[in-house]
């Protein structure tokens, strides 16, 4: 008898549904028009990035050996091109107007200066060895380190100081570390090469699908993030509905029936539970077979569909709870419309879908950990990306399927404390 109630509650958020044709369609379509954007937007700019170069502005007061050399490894690095009609004055004025993102400038008399206190080092260290030196001509000689100034936009990113910053600071090293074994061999008067090569290398290990390394893509993330942001955006008509319901009487007509409040939830709930699906379905549909033709990655999900729409089943379940409790508690529609889709954004925000959660204030990172969206895309980024099977997404099904459960509770016990006579 409950089977059948709730199949004719099923059947009557269906006949609902179909009667808001239009909203159905955004449902389905902006989700799928957002997916192709973003990624086509993120992977062009990649691309884009590989193929052009960043002008920045590079004086050399210095036109001698390590001002050449910085300069041939900033040109030979594929990522810069330098502009050299510049002086200092002009060029600190185009880059903080905005008209280039960095300038650097080497200073006079750089590789005289580098060499001199090189060479005095050496000979103070030659000289601790019991060879006879002239200590005070060693004191004379050692000046002031030589500051490499670099020129900023206010607007250039933290991040883009950074790396460029540490491969300047990478390069003088380099640069400094070879004429140091140099002077030594001229001190000690040994005719050995002595070659500067690094002792210790990086070496990147990555995962492996047979013989070929398994690297990151762009429709990797896109895929299951946006998948995610569209599952949760069916707070917005799942709310307006309840909300619909409230206010023509059909709610009035559903707590006098014999069937009892909480087949009406559930039948909302099997009802959006599918929509969520279909919603993730159509969102890998188009990462298998339409992104190869708009040149982009293909989505891979070979041996890894069963546990993705798990994980999509569960995500759904803690966005359908969170729209019945918004739709119980809000009166108008004008309440539950943008309460919803801002709060959906936010939670967006929070989860990382926007920004990753890595790179937020810690305050930040704290309340990620208790949002439903940051545990379903960790849960989507197990699967695709670390190749965990269920029992690596337990913990996150958990807590989304306890979030359900807590929304509806706490809907049904504020619909009875508000009916109650």
């Amino acid at each position: 008898m409950l089977l059948y109630k709730l199949w004719r509650s099923f059947i009557k958020e269906t006949l609902l549904l179909k009667r808001d044709i239009g909203g159905i369609v955004i449902i389905f379509v902006m989700p799928l028009l957002l997916i192709v954007t973003i990624t086509l937007i993120q992977d062009s700019t990649f691309k884009n990035m590989e193929g052009s170069k960043i002008p920045i502005i590079f004086i050399d007061n210095d036109k001698s050996e390590i001002s050449e050399s910085i300069k041939k490894q900033l040109e030979n690095s594929k990522t810069f091109e330098l502009l050299t009609d510049f002086n200092e004055k002009s060029a600190e004025k185009a880059v903080f107007g905005g008209d280039y993102q960095m300038a650097i400038v080497i200073p006079n008399n750089l590789t005289k200066d580098i060499n001199t206190n090189i060479e005095s080092k050496v000979q103070a260290i030659v000289s601790s060895f019991g060879l006879e030196t002239d200590s005070s001509a060693i004191k004379q000689n050692i000046s002031k380190a030589k500051d490499i100034r670099l020129y900023f936009d206010p607007a250039t990113n933290i991040s883009f100081k950074n790396n460029v910053m540490n491969a300047v600071n990478k390069m003088v090293f380099e640069i400094e570390n070879k004429k140091i074994y140099k002077a030594f061999q001229d001190q000690l008067g040994t005719t050995e090469d002595l070659k500067n090569n690094s002792l210790i290398a990086f070496k990147e290990i990555t995962p492996k699908k047979g013989n070929r390394d398994v690297l990151p893509n762009s429709v990797q993330h896109n895929v299951p993030a946006w998948a995610l942001f569209a599952i949760f955006f069916i707070v917005v008509p799942l709310s307006i509905n309840l909300v619909k319901e409230k206010s023509q009487g059909t709610s009035v007509r559903a707590r006098i029936s014999p069937t009892p409040y909480f087949i009406h939830i559930l039948g909302k709930t099997f009802t959006y539970l599918i929509i969520c699906v279909i919603q993730f379905l159509l969102m890998v549909a188009v990462g298998i077979y339409l992104f190869p033709y708009m040149d982009l990655p293909q989505f891979d999900v070979t041996g890894k569909m069963l546990p993705l729409i798990i994980v999509t089943v569960f995500a759904g379940l803690a966005a359908i709870g969170f729209g019945v409790l918004l739709g119980t508690v809000a009166d108008t529609q004008e309440q539950s419309a943008p309460f919803g889709a801002t709060s959906v954004v936010v939670l967006a925000a929070i989860g990382g879908i926007w920004v990753p959660v890595f790179l937020m204030p810690e305050f930040m990172q704290a309340i990620a950990k208790f949002s439903p969206m940051n545990w379903g895309l960790n849960a989507y980024y197990d699967i695709i990306l670390r190749n965990s099977g269920i029992g690596g997404i337990a913990k996150e099904i958990i807590f989304l399927f306890l979030f359900y459960i807590a929304m509806v509770a706490i809907s049904l016990l504020y619909e009875r404390k508000q009916n109650a006579v």
